[in-house]
Protein backbone atom coordinates (compact mmCIF):
# COMPACT_ATOMS: atom_id res chain seq x y z
CA UNK A 1 0.00 0.00 0.00
CA UNK A 2 1.70 2.99 -0.95
CA UNK A 3 1.97 5.85 1.66
CA UNK A 4 -0.23 9.06 0.49
CA UNK A 5 1.47 11.63 3.06
CA UNK A 6 -0.87 13.16 5.68
CA UNK A 7 -2.23 15.80 6.88
CA UNK A 8 -0.30 17.84 9.73
CA UNK A 9 -3.26 18.36 11.89
CA UNK A 10 -5.55 16.85 14.57
CA UNK A 11 -8.94 16.41 13.67
CA UNK A 12 -12.15 16.96 16.04
CA UNK A 13 -13.65 14.08 17.86
CA UNK A 14 -16.89 12.92 15.93
CA UNK A 15 -19.77 12.93 17.79
CA UNK A 16 -19.83 8.81 17.35
CA UNK A 17 -16.38 8.60 18.91
CA UNK A 18 -16.92 11.27 21.79
CA UNK A 19 -20.64 9.17 22.58
CA UNK A 20 -18.38 5.49 22.35
CA UNK A 21 -16.06 6.52 24.69
CA UNK A 22 -18.23 8.20 27.47
CA UNK A 23 -20.64 4.91 26.96
CA UNK A 24 -17.14 3.24 27.34
CA UNK A 25 -16.17 4.85 30.50
CA UNK A 26 -19.21 4.64 32.74
CA UNK A 27 -19.56 1.32 31.99
CA UNK A 28 -16.19 0.54 33.67
CA UNK A 29 -17.05 2.71 36.08
CA UNK A 30 -20.12 0.91 37.05
CA UNK A 31 -18.79 -2.70 36.72
CA UNK A 32 -15.60 -1.63 39.36
CA UNK A 33 -18.45 -0.19 41.77
CA UNK A 34 -20.42 -3.03 41.38
CA UNK A 35 -17.41 -5.83 42.20
CA UNK A 36 -16.02 -3.44 45.13
CA UNK A 37 -19.55 -3.08 46.13
CA UNK A 38 -20.03 -6.79 46.38
CA UNK A 39 -17.19 -7.29 48.17
CA UNK A 40 -17.86 -4.72 50.81
CA UNK A 41 -21.39 -6.94 50.84
CA UNK A 42 -19.82 -10.46 51.07
CA UNK A 43 -17.08 -8.48 54.34
CA UNK A 44 -20.29 -6.99 55.72
CA UNK A 45 -23.19 -8.98 56.17
CA UNK A 46 -20.46 -12.50 57.17
CA UNK A 47 -21.37 -14.30 53.91
CA UNK A 48 -17.37 -14.69 53.70
CA UNK A 49 -17.35 -17.47 56.66
CA UNK A 50 -20.43 -18.69 55.12
CA UNK A 51 -18.49 -19.57 51.68
CA UNK A 52 -15.53 -20.22 53.47
CA UNK A 53 -17.23 -22.79 55.72
CA UNK A 54 -19.20 -24.31 52.60
CA UNK A 55 -15.79 -24.83 50.90
CA UNK A 56 -14.59 -26.59 53.71
CA UNK A 57 -16.92 -28.95 53.41
CA UNK A 58 -17.24 -29.14 50.18
CA UNK A 59 -13.22 -30.00 50.48
CA UNK A 60 -13.63 -32.48 52.83
CA UNK A 61 -11.81 -30.36 55.74
CA UNK A 62 -8.46 -30.24 52.99
CA UNK A 63 -7.54 -25.86 53.55
CA UNK A 64 -5.50 -26.29 49.79
CA UNK A 65 -8.40 -27.47 48.30
CA UNK A 66 -10.95 -25.20 50.73
CA UNK A 67 -9.28 -22.47 49.41
CA UNK A 68 -9.04 -22.84 45.92
CA UNK A 69 -12.95 -23.90 46.20
CA UNK A 70 -13.53 -20.67 48.03
CA UNK A 71 -11.51 -18.82 45.03
CA UNK A 72 -14.26 -20.03 43.15
CA UNK A 73 -17.48 -20.08 44.54
CA UNK A 74 -16.12 -15.80 44.78
CA UNK A 75 -15.03 -15.88 41.36
CA UNK A 76 -18.38 -17.18 39.96
CA UNK A 77 -20.82 -15.09 41.55
CA UNK A 78 -18.68 -12.05 40.13
CA UNK A 79 -18.41 -13.39 37.27
CA UNK A 80 -22.51 -13.68 37.22
CA UNK A 81 -22.97 -10.07 38.64
CA UNK A 82 -20.60 -8.85 35.86
CA UNK A 83 -22.06 -11.06 33.00
CA UNK A 84 -24.58 -8.19 31.81
CA UNK A 85 -21.64 -5.92 31.70
CA UNK A 86 -19.53 -7.89 29.94
CA UNK A 87 -22.82 -8.76 27.23
CA UNK A 88 -23.13 -4.77 26.78
CA UNK A 89 -19.90 -4.41 26.00
CA UNK A 90 -20.08 -6.82 23.52
CA UNK A 91 -23.09 -5.07 22.16
CA UNK A 92 -21.35 -1.65 22.50
CA UNK A 93 -18.98 -2.80 20.39
CA UNK A 94 -21.42 -4.40 17.62
CA UNK A 95 -22.97 -1.12 17.67
CA UNK A 96 -20.04 0.94 17.35
CA UNK A 97 -19.45 -1.26 14.36
CA UNK A 98 -15.60 -2.41 16.27
CA UNK A 99 -16.43 -6.25 16.43
CA UNK A 100 -16.60 -8.61 14.07
CA UNK A 101 -17.15 -10.90 16.56
CA UNK A 102 -19.87 -13.76 16.70
CA UNK A 103 -21.89 -14.38 19.86
CA UNK A 104 -21.06 -17.91 20.24
CA UNK A 105 -17.33 -16.77 19.65
CA UNK A 106 -17.56 -14.07 22.26
CA UNK A 107 -19.11 -16.69 24.57
CA UNK A 108 -16.03 -19.11 24.22
CA UNK A 109 -13.54 -15.80 24.95
CA UNK A 110 -15.72 -15.82 28.06
CA UNK A 111 -15.19 -19.01 28.97
CA UNK A 112 -11.65 -19.25 28.33
CA UNK A 113 -11.08 -15.92 29.73
CA UNK A 114 -12.38 -17.29 33.05
CA UNK A 115 -10.70 -20.37 33.43
CA UNK A 116 -7.77 -19.03 32.60
CA UNK A 117 -8.19 -16.27 35.42
CA UNK A 118 -9.16 -19.04 37.85
CA UNK A 119 -5.81 -20.90 37.27
CA UNK A 120 -3.63 -18.04 37.65
CA UNK A 121 -5.91 -16.37 40.78
CA UNK A 122 -5.24 -19.92 41.82
CA UNK A 123 -1.48 -20.21 41.92
CA UNK A 124 -1.87 -16.97 42.85
CA UNK A 125 -3.91 -17.58 46.12
CA UNK A 126 -2.89 -20.38 46.78
CA UNK A 127 0.71 -19.54 47.14
CA UNK A 128 -0.24 -16.40 49.30
CA UNK A 129 -2.30 -18.29 52.36
CA UNK A 130 0.61 -21.21 52.06
CA UNK A 131 3.10 -18.26 52.83
CA UNK A 132 0.52 -16.64 55.72
CA UNK A 133 0.25 -20.20 57.02
CA UNK A 134 4.10 -20.97 56.74
CA UNK A 135 5.50 -17.25 57.32
CA UNK A 136 2.85 -15.74 59.58
CA UNK A 137 5.68 -12.61 60.58
CA UNK A 138 7.31 -12.08 57.02
CA UNK A 139 4.64 -13.67 54.74
CA UNK A 140 4.39 -10.41 53.02
CA UNK A 141 8.13 -10.10 52.27
CA UNK A 142 8.72 -13.17 51.01
CA UNK A 143 5.44 -13.51 48.81
CA UNK A 144 6.58 -9.65 47.23
CA UNK A 145 9.13 -11.62 46.21
CA UNK A 146 7.72 -14.81 44.64
CA UNK A 147 5.29 -12.47 42.89
CA UNK A 148 7.48 -10.41 41.16
CA UNK A 149 9.15 -14.07 40.10
CA UNK A 150 5.78 -14.90 38.77
CA UNK A 151 5.79 -11.79 37.32
CA UNK A 152 8.75 -11.62 35.05
CA UNK A 153 7.99 -15.50 34.18
CA UNK A 154 4.30 -14.38 33.07
CA UNK A 155 5.74 -11.71 30.59
CA UNK A 156 7.93 -14.27 28.89
CA UNK A 157 5.23 -16.91 28.97
CA UNK A 158 2.29 -14.59 27.95
CA UNK A 159 3.18 -14.39 24.24
CA UNK A 160 3.85 -18.19 23.20
CA UNK A 161 1.18 -19.64 25.94
CA UNK A 162 -1.63 -17.07 27.13
CA UNK A 163 -2.35 -14.82 23.89
CA UNK A 164 -2.78 -17.71 21.55
CA UNK A 165 -5.69 -18.54 23.49
CA UNK A 166 -7.44 -15.99 22.73
CA UNK A 167 -6.33 -14.90 19.00
CA UNK A 168 -4.14 -16.52 16.07
CA UNK A 169 -0.67 -15.40 14.63
CA UNK A 170 1.47 -16.66 11.97
CA UNK A 171 4.80 -15.67 10.22
CA UNK A 172 4.91 -12.06 8.49
CA UNK A 173 5.21 -13.50 5.14
CA UNK A 174 5.88 -9.83 3.72
CA UNK A 175 9.32 -10.15 3.08
CA UNK A 176 10.36 -6.58 2.40
CA UNK A 177 8.27 -5.29 5.17
CA UNK A 178 9.83 -8.28 7.86
CA UNK A 179 13.67 -6.83 6.56
CA UNK A 180 12.19 -3.11 7.50
CA UNK A 181 11.08 -3.62 10.68
CA UNK A 182 14.18 -5.81 11.72
CA UNK A 183 16.72 -3.54 10.52
CA UNK A 184 14.39 -1.19 12.64
CA UNK A 185 14.75 -3.34 16.10
CA UNK A 186 18.45 -3.92 15.31
CA UNK A 187 18.74 -0.02 15.05
CA UNK A 188 17.18 -0.17 18.73
CA UNK A 189 19.67 -2.52 19.98
CA UNK A 190 17.50 -5.01 20.38
CA UNK A 191 16.77 -8.50 18.78
CA UNK A 192 13.10 -10.29 18.01
CA UNK A 193 12.90 -13.62 17.99
CA UNK A 194 9.85 -13.84 15.09
CA UNK A 195 7.45 -10.92 13.63
CA UNK A 196 3.93 -12.05 13.30
CA UNK A 197 0.80 -11.46 11.87
CA UNK A 198 -1.49 -11.10 14.67
CA UNK A 199 -5.54 -12.22 13.15
CA UNK A 200 -7.30 -9.82 14.85
CA UNK A 201 -9.93 -8.83 12.28
CA UNK A 202 -11.52 -12.12 13.24
CA UNK A 203 -12.90 -10.38 16.25
CA UNK A 204 -12.28 -6.40 15.73
CA UNK A 205 -11.86 -4.01 13.29
CA UNK A 206 -9.60 -1.98 15.55
CA UNK A 207 -5.78 -1.68 15.28
CA UNK A 208 -2.73 -2.35 17.02
CA UNK A 209 0.64 -3.27 17.22
CA UNK A 210 2.94 -4.59 20.13
CA UNK A 211 7.03 -5.82 20.85
CA UNK A 212 5.75 -8.58 23.23
CA UNK A 213 7.99 -11.23 25.50
CA UNK A 214 10.79 -11.06 27.26
CA UNK A 215 14.40 -13.18 26.20
CA UNK A 216 13.94 -15.91 24.28
CA UNK A 217 10.09 -15.05 23.84
CA UNK A 218 10.53 -11.28 22.37
CA UNK A 219 8.27 -10.61 19.15
CA UNK A 220 6.76 -8.15 17.01
CA UNK A 221 3.35 -8.67 16.89
CA UNK A 222 1.05 -6.64 13.86
CA UNK A 223 -2.84 -6.97 13.82
CA UNK A 224 -4.05 -7.66 10.23
CA UNK A 225 -6.48 -4.67 10.49
CA UNK A 226 -2.87 -2.93 10.54
CA UNK A 227 -0.98 -4.78 7.78
CA UNK A 228 -3.84 -4.31 5.70
CA UNK A 229 -4.74 -1.16 5.80
CA UNK A 230 -1.68 1.13 6.35
CA UNK A 231 1.57 1.69 4.35
CA UNK A 232 4.92 0.51 5.37
CA UNK A 233 6.08 3.98 6.55
CA UNK A 234 3.08 4.26 8.51
CA UNK A 235 3.97 0.51 9.76
CA UNK A 236 7.52 1.40 10.57
CA UNK A 237 6.66 4.86 12.91
CA UNK A 238 4.33 2.76 14.93
CA UNK A 239 7.32 0.08 15.09
CA UNK A 240 9.65 2.70 16.03
CA UNK A 241 7.29 3.89 19.31
CA UNK A 242 7.40 0.21 20.58
CA UNK A 243 10.96 0.04 20.33
CA UNK A 244 11.27 3.41 22.08
CA UNK A 245 10.43 1.64 25.30
CA UNK A 246 13.06 -0.84 25.03
CA UNK A 247 15.60 1.82 23.86
CA UNK A 248 14.72 3.75 26.70
CA UNK A 249 14.48 0.74 29.34
CA UNK A 250 10.75 1.29 30.13
CA UNK A 251 9.86 -2.51 30.48
CA UNK A 252 12.54 -2.95 33.43
CA UNK A 253 11.58 0.83 34.57
CA UNK A 254 8.53 -0.44 34.47
CA UNK A 255 9.12 -3.79 36.50
CA UNK A 256 10.76 -1.65 39.64
CA UNK A 257 7.76 0.33 39.44
CA UNK A 258 5.95 -2.47 40.12
CA UNK A 259 7.93 -3.95 42.51
CA UNK A 260 7.96 -0.45 44.45
CA UNK A 261 4.04 -0.28 44.17
CA UNK A 262 3.56 -4.22 44.77
CA UNK A 263 5.72 -3.90 48.25
CA UNK A 264 3.89 -1.31 49.22
CA UNK A 265 0.68 -3.52 48.41
CA UNK A 266 1.27 -5.88 50.45
CA UNK A 267 3.01 -4.34 53.17
CA UNK A 268 -0.23 -2.40 53.44
CA UNK A 269 -2.81 -5.93 53.34
CA UNK A 270 -0.43 -7.08 56.40
CA UNK A 271 -1.54 -4.22 58.34
CA UNK A 272 -4.92 -5.04 57.39
CA UNK A 273 -5.29 -8.22 58.15
CA UNK A 274 -3.07 -8.01 61.46
CA UNK A 275 -6.11 -4.95 61.68
CA UNK A 276 -8.74 -7.29 61.25
CA UNK A 277 -7.58 -10.06 63.47
CA UNK A 278 -6.85 -7.26 66.30
CA UNK A 279 -10.51 -6.54 65.97
CA UNK A 280 -11.86 -10.21 65.88
CA UNK A 281 -13.02 -9.68 62.17
CA UNK A 282 -11.16 -12.76 61.58
CA UNK A 283 -9.81 -15.62 64.14
CA UNK A 284 -6.39 -15.60 62.27
CA UNK A 285 -4.46 -14.58 59.31
CA UNK A 286 -4.57 -17.54 57.04
CA UNK A 287 -8.38 -17.55 57.66
CA UNK A 288 -9.04 -16.92 53.69
CA UNK A 289 -12.63 -15.85 54.33
CA UNK A 290 -10.48 -12.36 54.61
CA UNK A 291 -9.35 -12.41 50.69
CA UNK A 292 -12.27 -10.03 49.99
CA UNK A 293 -10.89 -8.10 52.35
CA UNK A 294 -7.32 -8.22 51.08
CA UNK A 295 -9.20 -8.03 47.46
CA UNK A 296 -11.28 -4.51 48.31
CA UNK A 297 -7.30 -3.20 50.11
CA UNK A 298 -5.87 -4.00 46.60
CA UNK A 299 -8.97 -2.40 44.55
CA UNK A 300 -8.54 0.94 47.11
CA UNK A 301 -5.03 1.02 46.72
CA UNK A 302 -4.87 0.73 42.90
CA UNK A 303 -7.45 3.64 42.83
CA UNK A 304 -5.55 6.24 44.75
CA UNK A 305 -1.90 5.17 42.44
CA UNK A 306 -3.79 5.04 39.46
CA UNK A 307 -3.49 8.82 38.65
CA UNK A 308 0.40 8.79 39.28
CA UNK A 309 1.17 5.99 37.81
CA UNK A 310 -0.94 6.97 34.80
CA UNK A 311 1.03 9.79 34.49
CA UNK A 312 4.69 8.10 34.82
CA UNK A 313 3.08 5.88 31.73
CA UNK A 314 2.30 8.79 30.17
CA UNK A 315 5.71 9.88 30.22
CA UNK A 316 6.95 6.89 29.02
CA UNK A 317 4.72 7.22 26.23
CA UNK A 318 6.22 10.88 25.30
CA UNK A 319 9.98 9.58 25.36
CA UNK A 320 8.90 6.56 22.71
CA UNK A 321 7.65 8.74 20.35
CA UNK A 322 10.83 11.09 20.76
CA UNK A 323 12.58 7.88 20.18
CA UNK A 324 10.00 7.59 16.69
CA UNK A 325 10.77 10.80 15.54
CA UNK A 326 14.64 10.69 15.93
CA UNK A 327 14.04 6.96 13.81
CA UNK A 328 12.11 7.44 10.87
CA UNK A 329 12.55 10.01 7.53
CA UNK A 330 10.15 11.90 7.97
CA UNK A 331 7.68 12.55 10.76
CA UNK A 332 4.47 13.01 8.27
CA UNK A 333 3.62 8.64 8.45
CA UNK A 334 3.72 9.13 12.38
CA UNK A 335 0.89 11.66 12.48
CA UNK A 336 -1.48 9.98 9.87
CA UNK A 337 -0.67 7.07 11.52
CA UNK A 338 -1.73 8.79 14.66
CA UNK A 339 -4.89 9.99 12.96
CA UNK A 340 -5.94 6.81 11.16
CA UNK A 341 -5.79 4.37 14.51
CA UNK A 342 -7.56 6.77 16.33
CA UNK A 343 -10.22 7.28 13.57
CA UNK A 344 -9.67 3.56 13.27
CA UNK A 345 -10.41 2.57 17.05
CA UNK A 346 -12.38 5.36 17.56
CA UNK A 347 -10.41 6.92 20.37
CA UNK A 348 -10.69 10.37 21.28
CA UNK A 349 -8.40 12.42 20.04
CA UNK A 350 -8.78 15.22 22.44
CA UNK A 351 -10.14 14.15 25.69
CA UNK A 352 -10.65 16.44 28.48
CA UNK A 353 -7.68 17.32 30.98
CA UNK A 354 -9.29 15.00 33.69
CA UNK A 355 -10.25 12.33 31.57
CA UNK A 356 -7.14 12.20 30.17
CA UNK A 357 -5.51 12.87 33.91
CA UNK A 358 -7.39 9.98 35.99
CA UNK A 359 -7.69 7.04 32.73
CA UNK A 360 -5.71 7.46 29.90
CA UNK A 361 -2.13 5.93 30.13
CA UNK A 362 -0.98 7.62 26.69
CA UNK A 363 -0.99 11.37 25.92
CA UNK A 364 -4.03 12.66 24.35
CA UNK A 365 -3.69 11.86 20.44
CA UNK A 366 -3.68 15.81 19.28
CA UNK A 367 -0.97 16.21 21.68
CA UNK A 368 0.98 13.40 20.24
CA UNK A 369 0.49 14.83 16.53
CA UNK A 370 1.39 18.36 18.30
CA UNK A 371 4.34 17.28 19.38
CA UNK A 372 5.45 15.23 15.97
CA UNK A 373 4.54 18.75 14.03
CA UNK A 374 6.58 20.77 16.26
CA UNK A 375 9.54 17.71 15.49
CA UNK A 376 8.93 18.19 11.90
CA UNK A 377 9.07 21.80 12.45
CA UNK A 378 12.15 22.25 13.70
CA UNK A 379 14.01 19.03 12.11
CA UNK A 380 12.91 21.16 8.60
CA UNK A 381 14.62 24.68 9.76
CA UNK A 382 17.65 22.61 10.98
CA UNK A 383 18.13 19.80 8.58
CA UNK A 384 21.92 19.47 9.94
CA UNK A 385 20.68 19.23 13.72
Amino acid sequence: MPFAGSTTSTPDDSPQARRYNRIHRWLGIADFVIGSAFLVVVLSTGWTGWLRDLAYRCGFQHYALAVFLYLLFLLLISKALGLGFDYYGFRLERRFQLSTQKFRSWIWDEVKGFLVGLVLAGIVVELLYFMIRQFPQHWWLITWALFMGLFILLAQLAPVVLFPIFYKFEPLENEDLRRRLVQLSEHAGTRVRGIYRWKLSEKSKKANAALTGLGRTRRIILADTLLDNYAAEEIEAVLAHELGHHVHRHILKSVFVQAGTTLLGFWVANWVLHYSVDRQMFEELSDFANLPLLALTTTALSLLLMPALNAYSRYNERQADRYAFESIASVEPFISSMNKLAQQNLAERTPSKWIEVLFHSHPAISKRVAAAEAWGRVQGANPQG
